[in-house]
Protein backbone atom coordinates (compact mmCIF):
# COMPACT_ATOMS: atom_id res chain seq x y z
CA UNK A 1 0.00 0.00 0.00
CA UNK A 2 1.34 3.45 -0.94
CA UNK A 3 2.19 5.81 1.91
CA UNK A 4 3.61 9.22 2.79
CA UNK A 5 6.82 9.81 4.77
CA UNK A 6 8.16 13.12 6.10
CA UNK A 7 11.55 14.32 7.30
CA UNK A 8 12.77 17.76 8.37
CA UNK A 9 16.03 19.67 8.66
CA UNK A 10 17.11 22.91 10.32
CA UNK A 11 19.73 25.45 9.27
CA UNK A 12 23.04 26.30 10.92
CA UNK A 13 21.33 29.42 12.30
CA UNK A 14 18.61 27.49 14.14
CA UNK A 15 19.02 28.01 17.92
CA UNK A 16 19.57 24.32 18.69
CA UNK A 17 22.14 24.06 15.91
CA UNK A 18 24.00 27.14 17.17
CA UNK A 19 24.29 25.31 20.48
CA UNK A 20 25.50 22.12 18.77
CA UNK A 21 28.11 24.02 16.76
CA UNK A 22 29.50 25.80 19.82
CA UNK A 23 29.72 22.52 21.75
CA UNK A 24 31.51 20.78 18.88
CA UNK A 25 33.89 23.71 18.37
CA UNK A 26 34.91 23.27 22.01
CA UNK A 27 35.47 19.54 21.40
CA UNK A 28 37.66 20.28 18.38
CA UNK A 29 39.79 22.83 20.22
CA UNK A 30 40.34 20.51 23.18
CA UNK A 31 41.27 17.58 20.92
CA UNK A 32 43.57 19.73 18.77
CA UNK A 33 45.82 20.54 21.73
CA UNK A 34 45.22 17.38 23.80
CA UNK A 35 43.90 14.37 21.84
CA UNK A 36 43.25 12.48 25.07
CA UNK A 37 40.78 15.10 26.33
CA UNK A 38 37.53 13.83 27.81
CA UNK A 39 34.78 16.37 27.19
CA UNK A 40 31.02 16.62 27.58
CA UNK A 41 29.94 20.20 26.87
CA UNK A 42 26.39 21.55 26.73
CA UNK A 43 25.43 24.96 25.36
CA UNK A 44 22.33 27.09 25.87
CA UNK A 45 21.62 30.13 23.71
CA UNK A 46 18.89 32.72 24.23
CA UNK A 47 18.38 36.45 23.72
CA UNK A 48 21.84 38.00 24.01
CA UNK A 49 23.23 35.13 26.08
CA UNK A 50 25.30 31.97 25.75
CA UNK A 51 25.72 29.56 28.67
CA UNK A 52 28.40 26.85 28.53
CA UNK A 53 28.27 23.94 30.96
CA UNK A 54 29.76 20.49 31.20
CA UNK A 55 32.66 18.34 32.31
CA UNK A 56 36.21 18.32 30.98
CA UNK A 57 39.40 16.39 31.71
CA UNK A 58 42.22 17.88 29.63
CA UNK A 59 45.82 19.05 29.76
CA UNK A 60 45.01 22.19 27.75
CA UNK A 61 43.41 25.53 28.56
CA UNK A 62 41.11 27.35 26.12
CA UNK A 63 39.39 30.70 25.84
CA UNK A 64 35.93 29.18 25.59
CA UNK A 65 34.25 32.58 25.30
CA UNK A 66 36.28 33.47 22.22
CA UNK A 67 35.57 30.09 20.63
CA UNK A 68 31.82 30.59 21.14
CA UNK A 69 31.94 34.08 19.61
CA UNK A 70 33.86 32.83 16.57
CA UNK A 71 31.20 30.19 15.92
CA UNK A 72 28.37 32.72 16.21
CA UNK A 73 30.24 35.07 13.86
CA UNK A 74 30.75 32.33 11.28
CA UNK A 75 27.08 31.34 11.35
CA UNK A 76 26.06 34.92 10.57
CA UNK A 77 24.71 36.47 13.75
CA UNK A 78 26.55 39.74 13.29
CA UNK A 79 23.85 42.43 13.60
CA UNK A 80 22.40 43.99 16.74
CA UNK A 81 18.86 43.88 15.32
CA UNK A 82 19.01 40.08 15.57
CA UNK A 83 19.09 40.54 19.38
CA UNK A 84 21.90 37.99 19.41
CA UNK A 85 25.24 38.80 17.86
CA UNK A 86 28.78 37.54 18.17
CA UNK A 87 30.37 40.71 19.51
CA UNK A 88 27.86 41.78 22.15
CA UNK A 89 26.25 38.59 23.51
CA UNK A 90 27.16 37.52 27.02
CA UNK A 91 29.06 34.22 27.36
CA UNK A 92 28.95 32.45 30.73
CA UNK A 93 31.11 29.37 31.34
CA UNK A 94 30.20 26.82 33.99
CA UNK A 95 32.50 24.06 32.74
CA UNK A 96 34.12 21.93 35.47
CA UNK A 97 36.23 18.80 35.87
CA UNK A 98 34.96 15.40 34.79
CA UNK A 99 33.71 13.00 37.45
CA UNK A 100 36.46 10.65 38.63
CA UNK A 101 33.82 7.93 39.03
CA UNK A 102 33.03 8.06 35.32
CA UNK A 103 36.64 8.47 34.24
CA UNK A 104 37.80 5.33 36.06
CA UNK A 105 35.43 3.28 33.90
CA UNK A 106 36.84 4.73 30.70
CA UNK A 107 40.60 5.16 31.10
CA UNK A 108 42.51 1.89 31.48
CA UNK A 109 46.19 1.01 31.64
CA UNK A 110 45.74 -1.13 28.55
CA UNK A 111 44.04 1.18 26.04
CA UNK A 112 42.33 -1.73 24.32
CA UNK A 113 40.34 -2.31 27.51
CA UNK A 114 38.88 1.23 27.43
CA UNK A 115 35.34 1.04 28.76
CA UNK A 116 32.26 2.62 27.26
CA UNK A 117 31.60 6.12 28.57
CA UNK A 118 27.98 5.24 29.32
CA UNK A 119 25.37 2.55 28.94
CA UNK A 120 22.84 2.65 26.13
CA UNK A 121 22.02 1.53 22.61
CA UNK A 122 23.08 3.16 19.36
CA UNK A 123 21.74 2.68 15.83
CA UNK A 124 23.15 2.96 12.34
CA UNK A 125 21.07 2.88 9.18
CA UNK A 126 21.57 2.86 5.42
CA UNK A 127 19.29 2.58 2.40
CA UNK A 128 19.73 2.50 -1.39
CA UNK A 129 17.29 5.40 -1.80
CA UNK A 130 20.06 7.92 -2.53
CA UNK A 131 23.66 7.97 -3.71
CA UNK A 132 24.70 8.75 -0.13
CA UNK A 133 22.75 5.73 1.19
CA UNK A 134 20.49 8.11 3.13
CA UNK A 135 16.69 8.47 3.33
CA UNK A 136 15.53 10.71 0.48
CA UNK A 137 13.22 13.06 2.42
CA UNK A 138 15.99 13.95 4.87
CA UNK A 139 18.59 14.27 2.13
CA UNK A 140 16.42 16.76 0.24
CA UNK A 141 15.57 18.67 3.41
CA UNK A 142 19.29 19.13 4.17
CA UNK A 143 20.12 20.17 0.61
CA UNK A 144 17.40 22.82 0.49
CA UNK A 145 18.82 24.51 3.58
CA UNK A 146 22.46 24.17 2.53
CA UNK A 147 21.70 25.96 -0.74
CA UNK A 148 19.53 28.53 1.07
CA UNK A 149 22.48 29.28 3.38
CA UNK A 150 24.70 29.68 0.33
CA UNK A 151 22.25 32.21 -1.12
CA UNK A 152 22.29 34.07 2.20
CA UNK A 153 26.07 34.25 2.28
CA UNK A 154 26.27 35.35 -1.36
CA UNK A 155 23.64 38.05 -0.67
CA UNK A 156 23.03 38.62 -4.40
CA UNK A 157 19.96 36.80 -5.72
CA UNK A 158 18.18 37.01 -2.37
CA UNK A 159 19.26 39.85 -0.07
CA UNK A 160 16.87 39.69 2.88
CA UNK A 161 17.72 36.31 4.42
CA UNK A 162 18.63 35.86 8.10
CA UNK A 163 20.36 32.74 9.53
CA UNK A 164 17.44 30.81 11.07
CA UNK A 165 15.53 28.39 8.80
CA UNK A 166 13.72 25.04 8.73
CA UNK A 167 12.67 22.71 5.93
CA UNK A 168 10.42 19.67 5.66
CA UNK A 169 9.74 17.25 2.80
CA UNK A 170 6.84 14.82 2.50
CA UNK A 171 7.29 12.06 -0.09
CA UNK A 172 4.84 9.59 -1.56
CA UNK A 173 6.06 5.98 -1.77
CA UNK A 174 4.54 3.37 -4.08
CA UNK A 175 3.61 -0.20 -3.24
CA UNK A 176 7.21 -1.30 -3.83
CA UNK A 177 8.53 1.08 -1.17
CA UNK A 178 10.01 3.42 -3.82
CA UNK A 179 9.67 7.23 -3.54
CA UNK A 180 7.77 8.53 -6.58
CA UNK A 181 6.97 12.19 -5.94
CA UNK A 182 7.12 15.12 -3.55
CA UNK A 183 3.80 15.78 -1.86
CA UNK A 184 4.68 18.84 0.23
CA UNK A 185 7.61 21.19 0.73
CA UNK A 186 7.55 23.21 3.92
CA UNK A 187 10.17 25.92 4.29
CA UNK A 188 10.38 28.68 6.88
CA UNK A 189 13.18 31.21 6.65
CA UNK A 190 13.97 34.13 8.90
CA UNK A 191 14.17 37.41 7.00
CA UNK A 192 14.60 41.17 7.27
CA UNK A 193 11.61 43.49 7.24
CA UNK A 194 12.38 44.21 3.60
CA UNK A 195 8.96 45.67 2.71
CA UNK A 196 7.91 48.41 5.13
CA UNK A 197 4.24 49.24 5.79
CA UNK A 198 2.97 52.49 4.27
CA UNK A 199 1.77 53.63 7.70
CA UNK A 200 1.20 52.34 11.23
CA UNK A 201 -2.30 50.98 10.66
CA UNK A 202 -3.04 47.29 11.10
CA UNK A 203 -4.16 47.09 7.47
CA UNK A 204 -0.85 48.51 6.18
CA UNK A 205 1.17 46.12 8.36
CA UNK A 206 -0.86 43.17 7.16
CA UNK A 207 -0.40 44.23 3.53
CA UNK A 208 3.39 44.50 3.93
CA UNK A 209 3.54 41.11 5.63
CA UNK A 210 1.53 39.56 2.81
CA UNK A 211 3.81 41.17 0.21
CA UNK A 212 6.93 39.85 1.96
CA UNK A 213 5.49 36.35 2.20
CA UNK A 214 4.59 36.41 -1.51
CA UNK A 215 8.11 37.57 -2.46
CA UNK A 216 9.74 34.90 -0.31
CA UNK A 217 7.54 32.15 -1.79
CA UNK A 218 8.33 33.32 -5.32
CA UNK A 219 12.08 33.41 -4.59
CA UNK A 220 12.04 29.93 -3.08
CA UNK A 221 10.30 28.52 -6.17
CA UNK A 222 12.18 30.51 -8.82
CA UNK A 223 15.67 30.78 -7.28
CA UNK A 224 16.24 28.16 -4.56
CA UNK A 225 14.59 25.15 -6.18
CA UNK A 226 16.34 25.62 -9.57
CA UNK A 227 19.64 26.07 -7.72
CA UNK A 228 19.13 22.78 -5.88
CA UNK A 229 18.15 20.90 -9.05
CA UNK A 230 21.09 22.31 -10.99
CA UNK A 231 23.44 20.94 -8.35
CA UNK A 232 21.56 17.66 -7.79
CA UNK A 233 19.99 16.72 -11.16
CA UNK A 234 19.25 13.21 -9.91
CA UNK A 235 16.23 14.64 -8.08
CA UNK A 236 14.59 16.35 -11.08
CA UNK A 237 12.12 13.49 -11.51
CA UNK A 238 10.54 14.37 -8.18
CA UNK A 239 9.68 17.85 -9.47
CA UNK A 240 8.31 16.85 -12.90
CA UNK A 241 4.70 17.29 -11.79
CA UNK A 242 5.44 20.68 -10.24
CA UNK A 243 1.79 21.76 -10.08
CA UNK A 244 1.00 18.84 -7.77
CA UNK A 245 3.59 19.89 -5.16
CA UNK A 246 2.14 21.83 -2.24
CA UNK A 247 4.45 24.61 -1.06
CA UNK A 248 4.04 25.97 2.46
CA UNK A 249 6.53 28.85 2.64
CA UNK A 250 6.69 30.78 5.93
CA UNK A 251 3.18 29.54 6.69
CA UNK A 252 2.77 31.76 9.77
CA UNK A 253 3.18 34.83 7.56
CA UNK A 254 6.38 36.57 8.65
CA UNK A 255 9.53 35.30 10.35
CA UNK A 256 11.56 38.34 11.39
CA UNK A 257 12.06 37.41 15.04
CA UNK A 258 14.13 34.22 15.01
CA UNK A 259 17.34 32.61 16.16
CA UNK A 260 18.03 32.60 19.92
CA UNK A 261 15.85 35.71 20.31
CA UNK A 262 12.86 33.77 19.01
CA UNK A 263 13.57 30.43 20.72
CA UNK A 264 16.07 29.16 23.26
CA UNK A 265 18.53 26.68 21.79
CA UNK A 266 20.10 23.66 23.52
CA UNK A 267 22.77 21.15 22.54
CA UNK A 268 21.44 17.77 21.44
CA UNK A 269 17.86 18.70 20.69
CA UNK A 270 17.91 17.83 16.98
CA UNK A 271 19.02 14.19 17.10
CA UNK A 272 16.64 13.04 14.35
CA UNK A 273 17.83 15.81 12.02
CA UNK A 274 21.39 14.70 12.90
CA UNK A 275 20.76 11.10 11.87
CA UNK A 276 18.11 9.60 9.56
CA UNK A 277 15.07 11.87 9.65
CA UNK A 278 12.92 9.33 11.48
CA UNK A 279 13.85 6.34 9.31
CA UNK A 280 15.54 3.38 10.98
CA UNK A 281 15.78 4.03 14.71
CA UNK A 282 17.58 6.20 17.29
CA UNK A 283 18.94 5.24 20.69
CA UNK A 284 18.17 8.66 22.18
CA UNK A 285 21.70 9.90 22.83
CA UNK A 286 22.88 13.18 21.33
CA UNK A 287 26.25 13.57 19.59
CA UNK A 288 27.44 17.17 19.78
CA UNK A 289 29.65 18.22 22.67
CA UNK A 290 30.85 14.67 23.36
CA UNK A 291 34.35 13.34 22.81
CA UNK A 292 34.56 9.88 21.17
CA UNK A 293 34.85 7.98 24.46
CA UNK A 294 31.10 8.65 24.69
CA UNK A 295 29.62 5.76 22.73
CA UNK A 296 26.45 7.77 22.10
CA UNK A 297 28.57 9.41 19.44
CA UNK A 298 31.32 7.00 18.41
CA UNK A 299 29.17 3.87 18.27
CA UNK A 300 26.48 5.68 16.27
CA UNK A 301 29.19 6.51 13.73
CA UNK A 302 30.47 2.93 13.81
CA UNK A 303 27.03 1.42 13.20
CA UNK A 304 26.41 3.84 10.31
CA UNK A 305 29.75 2.74 8.85
CA UNK A 306 28.68 -0.90 9.11
CA UNK A 307 25.19 -0.32 7.70
CA UNK A 308 26.44 1.73 4.74
CA UNK A 309 29.13 -0.79 3.80
CA UNK A 310 26.66 -3.68 4.08
CA UNK A 311 24.24 -2.00 1.68
CA UNK A 312 27.02 -0.94 -0.70
CA UNK A 313 28.35 -4.50 -0.73
CA UNK A 314 24.96 -5.85 -1.74
CA UNK A 315 24.06 -7.70 1.45
CA UNK A 316 20.70 -5.89 1.58
CA UNK A 317 18.94 -2.81 0.16
CA UNK A 318 18.18 -1.44 3.63
CA UNK A 319 19.96 -2.17 6.90
CA UNK A 320 19.55 -1.17 10.53
CA UNK A 321 22.38 -1.96 12.98
CA UNK A 322 22.03 -1.72 16.76
CA UNK A 323 24.84 -2.03 19.31
CA UNK A 324 24.57 -1.67 23.08
CA UNK A 325 26.99 -1.10 25.97
CA UNK A 326 27.37 -1.04 29.74
CA UNK A 327 29.29 1.85 31.28
CA UNK A 328 32.93 0.98 31.93
CA UNK A 329 32.77 -2.26 29.89
CA UNK A 330 34.62 -2.54 26.59
CA UNK A 331 32.75 -5.42 24.98
CA UNK A 332 29.29 -4.56 23.59
CA UNK A 333 26.38 -6.19 25.35
CA UNK A 334 24.54 -6.85 22.11
CA UNK A 335 24.54 -6.53 18.32
CA UNK A 336 21.36 -6.60 16.22
CA UNK A 337 20.79 -6.42 12.45
CA UNK A 338 17.50 -5.81 10.62
CA UNK A 339 17.39 -5.92 6.82
CA UNK A 340 13.60 -5.29 6.62
CA UNK A 341 13.22 -8.29 4.33
CA UNK A 342 15.54 -6.79 1.71
CA UNK A 343 18.42 -9.23 2.23
CA UNK A 344 20.27 -10.44 -0.88
CA UNK A 345 22.10 -13.31 0.84
CA UNK A 346 20.73 -16.64 1.97
CA UNK A 347 21.17 -15.83 5.65
CA UNK A 348 18.89 -14.74 8.47
CA UNK A 349 19.42 -11.33 10.04
CA UNK A 350 20.83 -13.11 13.08
CA UNK A 351 23.36 -14.93 10.91
CA UNK A 352 24.30 -11.65 9.23
CA UNK A 353 24.85 -10.12 12.67
CA UNK A 354 27.15 -12.98 13.61
CA UNK A 355 29.34 -12.33 10.56
CA UNK A 356 29.33 -8.56 11.22
CA UNK A 357 30.57 -9.23 14.74
CA UNK A 358 33.52 -11.13 13.27
CA UNK A 359 34.30 -8.36 10.76
CA UNK A 360 34.01 -5.25 12.95
CA UNK A 361 35.53 -4.65 16.40
CA UNK A 362 33.02 -2.51 18.28
CA UNK A 363 35.03 -2.00 21.45
CA UNK A 364 35.31 1.77 22.09
CA UNK A 365 39.10 1.97 21.67
CA UNK A 366 38.97 0.23 18.29
CA UNK A 367 36.10 2.41 17.07
CA UNK A 368 38.17 5.50 17.95
CA UNK A 369 41.25 4.06 16.26
CA UNK A 370 39.64 2.69 13.10
CA UNK A 371 37.55 5.79 12.41
CA UNK A 372 40.27 8.24 13.57
CA UNK A 373 37.92 9.88 16.03
CA UNK A 374 40.50 11.42 18.42
CA UNK A 375 41.00 14.27 16.01
CA UNK A 376 39.33 17.72 15.75
CA UNK A 377 36.73 16.65 13.18
CA UNK A 378 33.45 17.51 14.84
CA UNK A 379 32.58 21.13 13.97
CA UNK A 380 31.68 20.04 10.45
CA UNK A 381 29.18 17.49 11.78
CA UNK A 382 27.14 19.95 13.84
CA UNK A 383 24.86 21.24 11.05
CA UNK A 384 23.12 19.49 8.12
CA UNK A 385 23.53 15.99 9.51
CA UNK A 386 26.27 13.74 10.86
CA UNK A 387 25.45 11.03 8.33
CA UNK A 388 25.44 10.99 4.54
CA UNK A 389 28.27 13.52 4.24
CA UNK A 390 31.28 13.35 1.93
CA UNK A 391 34.57 12.07 3.43
CA UNK A 392 37.43 14.46 2.77
CA UNK A 393 40.80 15.57 4.15
CA UNK A 394 41.21 19.18 5.30
CA UNK A 395 43.72 21.34 7.15
CA UNK A 396 42.49 23.19 10.23
CA UNK A 397 44.20 25.79 12.40
CA UNK A 398 43.52 26.29 16.11
CA UNK A 399 44.69 29.03 18.49
CA UNK A 400 44.69 29.05 22.27
CA UNK A 401 45.46 31.76 24.87
CA UNK A 402 49.00 33.07 24.58
CA UNK A 403 48.90 32.96 20.80
CA UNK A 404 49.95 29.33 20.35
CA UNK A 405 48.60 27.97 17.08
CA UNK A 406 48.37 24.43 15.80
CA UNK A 407 47.68 23.30 12.27
CA UNK A 408 46.39 19.77 11.80
CA UNK A 409 45.37 17.71 8.79
CA UNK A 410 42.33 15.56 9.49
CA UNK A 411 39.93 13.23 7.71
CA UNK A 412 36.30 14.27 8.02
CA UNK A 413 33.36 11.84 8.07
CA UNK A 414 35.47 8.69 8.09
CA UNK A 415 32.39 6.63 8.98
CA UNK A 416 31.03 7.43 5.51
CA UNK A 417 33.92 5.71 3.72
CA UNK A 418 33.14 2.56 1.74
CA UNK A 419 36.40 0.97 2.81
CA UNK A 420 35.03 -2.38 4.02
CA UNK A 421 32.96 -3.34 1.00
CA UNK A 422 35.50 -5.85 -0.34
CA UNK A 423 35.89 -7.47 3.11
CA UNK A 424 32.13 -7.82 3.39
CA UNK A 425 31.75 -9.22 -0.12
CA UNK A 426 34.40 -11.82 0.63
CA UNK A 427 32.82 -12.77 3.98
CA UNK A 428 29.35 -13.06 2.44
CA UNK A 429 30.62 -14.72 -0.78
CA UNK A 430 29.37 -11.87 -2.98
CA UNK A 431 32.51 -11.58 -5.12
Amino acid sequence: MAYYFTSESVSEGHPDKIADQISDALIDNFLAFDPESKVACETLVTTGQVVLAGEVKSQTYLDVQQIAREVIQRIGYTKSEYMFDANSCGVLSAIHEQSADINQGVDRQNKEDQGAGDQGMMFGYATKETEDYMPLALDLSHKLLQELAELRRENKDITYLRPDAKSQITLEYDDNNVPVRIVTIVLSTQHDEFIKPDNNTAEAKKASEKAMQKQIENDIKSILIPKVLAKYPQYKYLFENAEAIEYLINPTGIFIIGGPHGDTGLTGRKIIVDTYGGKGAHGGGAFSGKDPSKVDRSAAYATRHIAKNLVAAGVADEVLVQVSYAIGVAKPTGLYINTYGTGKVNLTDGEIAKKVKELFDLRPYFIEKNLKLRNPIYSETAAYGHMGRKPKTVKKTFTRPGGETKEVEVELFTWEKLDRVSDIKQAFKLL
